[in-house]
C-alpha cells in the first residue's frame, strides 16, 4: 500500500530581507483569493516576488486577517474636498452640476499654494486610510488668482508632488489643458482665470515636470479637461507634443458626463462626445474616459474596443446628479473600469465600490450584478476590476520601467507591480467570526457602516497606516482644518 504523498512545502528564500517582507494566510491575487502567500519587495517599493503555498519563515511579520491589494484612486480634484458638505441645499429652482460649479470657481478662485498643499495632504492622508494607496491627480488651478503665472510656472503642481511625498501615496499627476468654457471656442468664464493655458506652455509645463515626477517616483501624464474646454487643433496638438516626450503617459478627460453636454456638442459637430472623440483621436489603453455616463450603444461598443479605461466615480456622479453608467453593457462589450472620489464628497474605496454596485441595482432592479462567471463574490469581482484599471489609468502597467507591460498585464500583488498593501482588521466587530476571505471582504464593503474595517496600509512597501490610522494623520488634519477655514472665510457670498 502506498504510502500518502506529504503535503508540498517551500523552503524559505534565501534572499528574506524581513523589513520588506509579509506573509498572509490569505491573500487577494489577480486569480483570487490564495492561501498562505508569502510577498517579498525591494527598496524601491517594488515586489519582487509573490510566494502561494508558503509557510511563514522566521521572524516574517504575518498579517493578522485577509490581504488584498490597495485600490488606485484614478480621479481627484483636491482642492475640491474643502467644499464638501457646503453645496447640499437647493439654490436655484433645479439645482443641477451646473449650479454646483458656482461655488467650486468661488473656492479655486480663491485658494492660496499654501492652502492647496494643506488640503491635498489632508486629503491624501485620509485616502490611505480609507484604502487607496495611489491617486490620478486632474490637476487643473494653475495660475494666480488673477490668473497669472507663478513667477514659478510650477508652484501648484510642486504643492501636490509635496503633499504626495509627505502623505505616502503614489500619485500620477495630470496636469489639465484648458482653453475655453464651452464648444466652438467660446472664450473663458472670469471663475476659469485660474486654469488656462496655451498649447505650447502645457506642453513646456510638462518637460519642467517631468525630471521631478522622475525623482519622486510620481507618473505623469496630461488631461485635456473636456471637448468643451479644449478645441479640437489644441487636443491634437496637445497629444502629439504629450507623446513625443513620452509615448506611455496617461491621457485622461472628462467626457459625457452631463446630458447638457451631449446637447451642445451635437449643436457644435453633429456628434455625441465620445463619437466625436473616437472619430478625432487615436483612444487606446493610454487612455481614461471619465464618467462616459451618457453614450449610447453605439458609443460603448466603440470605446470598450479601444482598451481605454471608464474612469467612474459613484460618489460624485450621484452627488451631482450625473445619471449611471451602463456598466453591464460596459463589460459586455469588454470595457475595463476603476473608481476614483473626484470632488471628494465621499473618501472611502470601499463605498465607491458599494455605490457603484448600489447603482447597477437600482438600474437594473437586480442583485450581485458586478459578479462575474469567476467571481461569484461582487466584491472580489470588483476590487480586482478596480485594481487593474485602476493600474493601467495610472500609467503602471505601461510604465517603461514595467518592460512595456501594456493594457494585458497583471495588476495588484504580482512581481513587478508596487507593493500596496491593505490588510483587513479581522477584530472589526463585523467581520469576526466569518470564516472566509471572501465574507470578510463582502462585509468591509457592504457593512462596515463607515467604520473602517482597515487595520494596516502599505504604499510602495512602506507602511502607512498602524491600526487604522496614519502616521500624520493628526497634523494632516490640523492643517486641513485651518486651510478650509480660510477658504470659507474668503469664499462666503
Amino acid at each position: 500500500m502506498a504510502m500518502p504523498k506529504p503535503p508540498e512545502t517551500r523552503a524559505f528564500p534565501t534572499d528574506l530581507d524581513l523589513r520588506r517582507a509579509l506573509f498572509a494566510a490569505h491573500a487577494l491575487l489577480p486569480g483570487g483569493w490564495t492561501r498562505d502567500v508569502l510577498l517579498q519587495w525591494n527598496a524601491d517599493g517594488e515586489l519582487t516576488a509573490v510566494r502561494p503555498g508558503s509557510r511563514p519563515p522566521p521572524g516574517v511579520p504575518q498579517a493578522n486577517g485577509p490581504v488584498l491589494p490597495g485600490l488606485p484612486n484614478l480621479h481627484s480634484h483636491a482642492f475640491q474636498r474643502a467644499m464638501g458638505g457646503l453645496t447640499e441645499y437647493r439654490g436655484t429652482a433645479q439645482d443641477s452640476f451646473w449650479s454646483w460649479r458656482e461655488l467650486m470657481y468661488r473656492l479655486a478662485g480663491a485658494i492660496t499654494p499654501e492652502q492647496l498643499e494643506a488640503v491635498a495632504t489632508g486629503l491624501y492622508v485620509e485616502m490611505l486610510e480609507a484604502g487607496y494607496t495611489h491617486v490620478c491627480e486632474f490637476h487643473y488651478v494653475h495660475h494666480d488668482s488673477d490668473g497669472r503665472a507663478y513667477a514659478d510656472d510650477a508652484t501648484l503642481a510642486l504643492c501636490l508632488l509635496r503633499a504626495a511625498q509627505t502623505a505616502g501615496i503614489g500619485l500620477t499627476l495630470l496636469p489639465v489643458l484648458y482653453q475655453t468654457s464651452g464648444f466652438g471656442g467660446t472664450p473663458p468664464s472670469a471663475g476659469q482665470r485660474r486654469f488656462i493655458r496655451r498649447t505650447d506652455n502645457m506642453l513646456a509645463l510638462i518637460d519642467r515636470l517631468r525630471p521631478l515626477c522622475a525623482a519622486q517616483g510620481t507618473r505623469l501624464g496630461l488631461a485635456p479637461h473636456s471637448l468643451r474646454a479644449v478645441p479640437p487643433d489644441a487636443l491634437r496638438e496637445a497629444i502629439a507634443g504629450l507623446t513625443a516626450q513620452d509615448p506611455t503617459a496617461p491621457i485622461h478627460i472628462h467626457i459625457a458626463e452631463q446630458t447638457g453636454e451631449v446637447d451642445a456638442c451635437l449643436a457644435w459637430s453633429g456628434q455625441r462626445p465620445v463619437q466625436w472623440l473616437l472619430d478625432h483621436a487615436q483612444v487606446d489603453a493610454r487612455w481614461c474616459l471619465v464618467h462616459a455616463t451618457h453614450m449610447d450603444a453605439d458609443e460603448y461598443r466603440r470605446a470598450a474596443a479601444t482598451g481605454a479605461v471608464a474612469g467612474l466615480c459613484p460618489s460624485t456622479e450621484a452627488n451631482l446628479g450625473d445619471g449611471i453608467f451602463d456598466l453591464p453593457r460596459w463589460l459586455a462589450a469588454g470595457g475595463r473600469w476603476g473608481v476614483g472620489s473626484d470632488s471628494h464628497a465621499t473618501v472611502n474605496a470601499a463605498e465607491e465600490l458599494l455605490m457603484l454596485e448600489y447603482s447597477q441595482r437600482l438600474a437594473t432592479r437586480q442583485r450581485n450584478v458586478l459578479a462575474t462567471a469567476g467571481q461569484p463574490q461582487v466584491a472580489t469581482a470588483m476590487t480586482l476590476a478596480a485594481v487593474a484599471g485602476g493600474a493601467q489609468a495610472s500609467g503602471h502597467l505601461n510604465h517603461p520601467d514595467g518592460a512595456g507591460a501594456g493594457a494585458g498585464a497583471e495588476a495588484g500583488l504580482v512581481a513587478g507591480q508596487r507593493a500596496d498593501l491593505v490588510e483587513l482588521d479581522a477584530t472589526h466587530p463585523l467581520l469576526q467570526g466569518l470564516d472566509t476571505p471572501e465574507d470578510m471582504l463582502a462585509t468591509h464593503v457592504f457593512a462596515s457602516h463607515r467604520q473602517s474595517a482597515i487595520a494596516r496600509v502599505w504604499a510602495s512597501g512602506q507602511l502607512r497606516v498602524q491600526d487604522g490610522q496614519h502616521a500624520q494623520s493628526a497634523p494632516a488634519r490640523a492643517g486641513f482644518i485651518h486651510a478650509r477655514r480660510q477658504l470659507l472665510e474668503n469664499t462666503r457670498p
